[in-house]
């Protein structure tokens, strides 16, 4: 019996239905908690008792709670109540594609943008260990926001197989006129099914990716890819023919849109599109080509040997197009696009807080980034757009956020918590100014450099050539934590530059300024989330998903015309805020897709840093700690917006905790592990503070506030993050900042009046406390500072603080304690690796060993904890770049402004 209006499940009161299937009914809910409108999916009660409906009903939770991605439809909540299984889900606005396809194909420019979006879900579904099985228009909902996938009831984890079935039965089942999903016979809808699945076989990723090419095919004619009068006649279409071409029901339909499709639909499994991503960003670029789009793209690299003979063959023939046609002093106005490929054997390493975007030298003819090998920290390498190879950068290793000098003689950059500078035909790296944590600099033509020395500071200034170092602007604490990003504009005096809060911005307040090194004068531009560039007359700056260009006139401070999107889908790191392009005056602009970005696979490693086992895969992970017992993991999940989940390392079951507006950022566990403390952060509160909450690990119940602090308006805002409670529970430590500095370690007794105190202060003004950890026994406490001019790790006794002995001896920073508080282990800011000292406890005294380099780290995250370490003290946990079968890529364009006249 359908659920009647008013009806209570747990917080959610049923308003209306929306629709019902075989296999389950969905209603309009309200959220009674947080005033919100829902979707909850139940499972009818004539089949809670079918073991096989619900494992399908279960399964689905699994398969949507692995997932967060814009283009997936999120899963918000679990539940049970008097035999009624539901899932709470988020409520979309708008129409399934079947529905639109009633009204027939759809316009290229929809189709492409449409497809791509549907290719960036599947993708992320895959990366996650998740294949839908049962892709269909029916599945994927029309948005203003975008293409969402629904319905993963018949998903499954890549790790398991699946169930083969009776063909004979699904043959003989009457001949249906809609696309059905067959129950209890194939997994699948016969109509998008792909040859393998009507075979009966194990449906993999690339099954989903010839059900995408159906789909893609569909929107495309108005006409389904395999027709028949029957299940068997469908089936037999799928299993020997080949669609009609699409030019042939279109004629005026780009030749590279019947070759994507037709990549999707190949019948063996091998000679498919192995990626979705790849589909997605193959629609991308026939969309962004227009009349250039008739040329057949090459299919993706799916080898070594041919990546490396093709790298060649792009950066001698299209980036030497490129170089020549961006040198001429006359360029026709004809854009070009080109791939430019990292080398051999390593990767990009643009996102983290040790990486940084690509930088093209002024003229044009010669870029810098970041790359990484498998087991190596990054270096810069500089390609000259005129060579074949690229070649590593003397003296650049462990550097990051590389920039070049005006005439392109030297690269800038920071490394070893200093600003450096080393001369690219060859030579020693020389230090010019202190930078422990930098977000970027720029080089202007007076030889000056303004640069971001720390990541809660504004901006500096200093000669090239060396010597003391200045302000060059001026952090309102009442506004911003950060200046960052900076870049000189054409006369090497004013510079665009990113001003915003950790606490969450103010959208009227935080984006790009200007600002100048003869004055501290300063002028809000642009609302933005990064920081931005200009070039040939237009300011380019990120939007949502998009690069954008306005005509601006940096003089006057005004724009004119409207912006104008010119690439999509264009990398950005939430964690430092910044876009991964790069352009010069010469009309060449670099950029690499966000399809690229894979997230993480949290794996094992032993003292040695080799790898022993693996914890979860494919997510967007920014931050994890291991549950007392090392049975559970809670981790922070979501790009941009984060929350808080519990990671079962036995079952792979995964539970949210935080289901608010906030973002939700730095787990720990309480002593028993039954409760996650975390840090809320509220953009849109007055002084952008945050708070300091706690939730049952199971999920259960409401979250609970530990501490929050008010603040009068126009007061600095108050930080509250890393809460931790004490061994024995009676306090709760975490830090307090204040403003840019002023960070200061504060502990708050859980009983009693619970007023709080401060525990470890910084030594100076400048100074502040940057991580921390209590010792498992509670008497001690690890923390880094920055009291010596440059990070490093002591221990104090808690909760007195009476004494402080030294760990590191070289920089350090994210101490950890083994379970038995005998030994700390920490990072290096000048090798990433993690190192070891032994603790010896001598009456109220302490003797700390001499470290030891265990191992280097392999990637870095922007928000957290880089690694954890288990109980036992055996391995640790590392979050590792996910690797791709898709090799990564920057895309060059020679002469862009062309794209904006199109």
């Amino acid at each position: 019996m359908p659920l009647s209006t008013g009806t209570l499940l747990g917080p959610y009161e049923i308003q209306s239905p929306i629709g019902a299937g075989g296999m389950g009914e969905v209603y309009s809910a309200r959220d009674t908690r947080l005033d919100r409108t829902v979707a909850i999916k139940i499972l009818p009660p004539h089949l809670s008792e079918k073991a096989d409906a619900q494992e399908r009903f279960e399964r689905e939770a699994r398969a949507i709670s692995s997932l967060n991605h814009s283009n997936i439809c999120q899963l918000y909540d679990v539940g049970q109540q008097n035999g009624i299984r539901y899932l709470v889900m988020e409520h979309l606005l708008g129409e399934t594609l079947a529905s639109r396809l009633k009204k027939g194909p759809l316009p290229l420019d929809q189709l492409l943008r449409i497809g791509a979006e549907i290719g960036d879900g599947l993708d992320r579904a895959h990366r996650s260990g998740v294949v839908h099985r049962d892709l269909k228009p029916g599945n994927i909902m029309l948005t203003k926001s975008g293409a969402k996938l629904l319905d993963f009831g018949l998903a499954k984890s890549s790790a398991t197989s699946a169930a083969t079935s009776d063909v004979t039965a699904a043959y003989s089942s009457p001949t249906i006129s809609q696309p059905l999903t067959a129950q209890g016979t194939l997994l699948g809808t016969f109509q998008y099914m792909s040859p393998e699945q009507v075979e009966g076989k194990e449906a993999d990723a690339r099954s989903d990716i010839f059900s995408y090419g159906a789909v893609l095919y569909e929107m495309a004619t108005g006409k389904r890819a395999f027709e028949g009068k029957s299940q068997i006649s469908v089936a037999s279409a799928i299993l020997e023919k080949d669609p009609e071409p699409i030019t042939s029901v279109l004629p005026m339909a780009p030749p590279s849109l019947d070759h994507v499709i037709r990549g999707c639909l190949t019948k063996d499994p091998e000679s498919r599109w192995q990626s979705a991503g790849d589909v997605a960003r193959e629609l991308r670029w026939i969309s962004s080509s227009g009349s250039q789009a008739g040329m057949i793209s090459a299919p993706p690299l799916r080898r070594r040997i041919r990546e490396r003979l093709l790298w060649a063959a792009l950066v001698a023939g299209l980036l030497g197009v490129a170089l020549w046609m961006s040198l001429r002093t006359e360029r026709p106005n004809t854009l070009v696009r080109a791939s430019l490929l990292p080398p051999p054997d390593t990767t990009f390493d643009f996102d983290g807080d040790f990486s940084g975007p690509p930088a093209i030298s002024s003229d044009g003819t010669q870029v810098a980034y970041s790359a990484r090998g498998t087991r190596e920290r990054g270096s810069i390498w500089i390609q000259s757009l005129d060579a074949t190879v690229p070649r590593k950068l003397e003296g650049g290793d462990g550097a990051s956020f590389p920039f070049w000098s005006p005439d392109g003689k030297f690269i800038a950059f920071f490394a070893e918590g200093k600003l450096k500078k080393v001369p690219v035909a060859g030579g020693p790296a020389i230090s010019l100014a202190d930078a422990p944590n930098a977000r970027g600099g720029t080089w202007g033509k007076d030889n000056v450099i303004v640069y971001s020395a720390d990541y809660r500071d504004s901006l500096w200034k200093v000669s090239a050539a060396g010597g003391t170092p200045s302000q060059a602007t001026k952090l309102d604490e009442t506004l911003h934590s950060t200046h960052r990003w900076p870049s000189f504009l054409p006369d090497g005096k004013h510079f665009l530059y990113l001003a915003t809060n950790h606490e969450g911005a103010s959208r009227e307040k935080s984006g790009i300024y200007l600002g100048s090194v003869d004055s501290d004068a300063t002028r809000f531009v642009l609302a933005s989330d990064s920081g931005g560039l200009y070039a040939n007359g237009y300011l380019l700056f990120h939007f949502q998903s998009q690069l954008m260009a306005q005509k601006f006139d940096w003089k006057a401070g005004t724009f004119s015309g409207d912006p104008i999107a010119i690439a999509d889908n264009v990398g950005y790191d939430t964690g430092t805020w910044h876009t991964t392009f790069t352009v010069s005056e010469t009309g060449v602009l670099l950029y690499q897709s966000a399809s690229f970005k894979s997230g993480y696979d949290l794996k094992w490693v032993d003292h040695k840093g080799s790898v022993v086992g693996s914890a979860a895969v494919g997510i967007v992970y920014s931050g994890a700690r291991i549950s007392p017992d090392g049975k559970r993991i809670a981790v922070v999940l979501g790009d941009p917006k984060t929350e808080i989940w519990t990671l079962d390392l036995a079952h792979g079951s995964r539970v949210r905790l935080t289901f608010d507006k906030a973002t939700h950022q730095m787990p720990s566990w309480s002593p028993d592990g039954q409760r996650v403390a975390y840090t809320t952060q509220e953009g849109a509160t007055q002084t952008f503070g945050s708070s300091l909450h706690a939730k049952l690990a199971s999920g259960a119940g409401q979250d609970e506030i530990l501490l929050q602090e008010g603040g009068k308006p126009g007061d600095p805002a108050v930080t509250l993050q890393w809460p931790q409670w004490s061994a024995d529970g009676k306090y709760l430590v975490y830090q307090r900042q204040t403003g840019p500095v002023g960070t200061a370690l504060w502990a708050m007794p859980t009983t009693g009046d619970k007023k709080p105190f401060p525990v470890v202060q910084p030594q100076s003004p400048q100074a502040r406390v940057v991580q921390s950890r209590l010792s498992p026994d509670g008497k001690w406490l690890a923390y880094s500072t920055t009291d010596s001019g440059r990070e490093e790790v002591y221990v104090t006794p808690f909760p007195s603080a009476s004494s402080r002995w030294q760990v590191s001896q070289n920089s350090g920073s994210y101490p950890l304690w083994r379970s038995d508080s005998r030994e700390i282990y920490f990072t290096g800011l000048d090798d990433f690796g993690v190192h070891a000292a032994d603790v010896k406890v001598i009456g109220n005294q302490l003797e700390i060993g001499s470290p030891r380099t265990l191992f280097t780290l392999r990637a870095s995250t922007s928000i957290g904890y880089p690694y954890d370490v288990a109980p036992s003290g055996q391995r640790f946990l590392i979050p590792m770049a996910q690797q791709s079968s898709v090799t990564p890529q920057m895309t060059l364009v020679v002469n862009w402004t062309a794209a904006l006249n199109k």
